[in-house]
This record gives structure tokens, sequence and C-alpha cells, in this order.
């Protein structure tokens, strides 16, 4: 065998090899992007988005599921934008969740504070 075969055999195996690498290196990312995506949806559920933030829990939802149909289907590119996409909606539900939840609380405060006060006052006009 001459040497210019066998170095172009060589640069051939190469790149075939490059080319599989390159192939198994997309599937892995997506596969975790879907995962954490599916985490970030159950962590915004947890925190009670589904009642307090119901359109980005729907739509985080909807994603997660064509990211996952896009995933079975091999389609790599698209299961990891519809991830991320979903990871997107659910860090927005869960926002608002523990925002509601927070000015919930604030409030029931503020409701504390004012009979406190309507309390005292009704101590010191008794005392007087």
């Amino acid at each position: 065998m001459n040497t210019v075969q066998h170095k172009v055999k060589v640069i051939c195996g190469a790149l075939a090899l490059l080319g599989l690498a390159a192939c198994a290196s997309e599937k892995t990312p997506a596969t975790a992007d879907v995962a954490v995506s599916r985490a970030a949806v159950a962590n915004a559920t947890s925190a009670g988005a589904a009642d307090l933030a119901p359109e980005e829990m729907k739509s985080a939802r909807e994603k997660m599921m064509r990211a996952n149909q896009a995933l079975a289907a091999k389609d790599y590119k698209l299961a990891q934008d519809l991830a991320a996409q979903a990871q997107a909606d659910a860090q927005l539900a869960q926002s608002k969740a523990n925002s509601a939840k927070a000015t919930a609380a604030a409030d029931e405060l503020q409701q504390s504070i004012r009979v406190l006060r309507e309390e005292a006052a009704r101590a010191n006009t008794q005392q007087q």
C-alpha cells in the first residue's frame, strides 16, 4: 500500500470518528437540557405555580411535552430549544408564585399591624 493511500484512509477514519462524536455530543446536551427543564417544571409546581401562575405553567408543560417528543424523534436541536423555553417559563411561573406568596404575607402582616394599632388606641382611650 502506498503512503498517500494510507494517509487518505487515516484522514477519512479520523473524519468519520469526528462526525460520530459530533452526533453523540448533540444528543447528550439535549437529554440534559430536557432533564433540567423537567426539574424546573417540578420545582415550579411544588412552589404552587399551577394555582398562582397558571398560564406560565401551562406554557412550560406544553413546551416540555414538545421537547420530549422532539427528543424521541431525535430532533436534538428542537428538543434543546423547547427545553430552554420550558425552563424559562417554569422559572417565571415559580417567580410569580413566590411573589404572590410574599405579597400575601406582607398584606397579612399589614393587617396584623393595623389590628394591633387599633387595640393599642382602644387601650389608651380606656386608660384616660
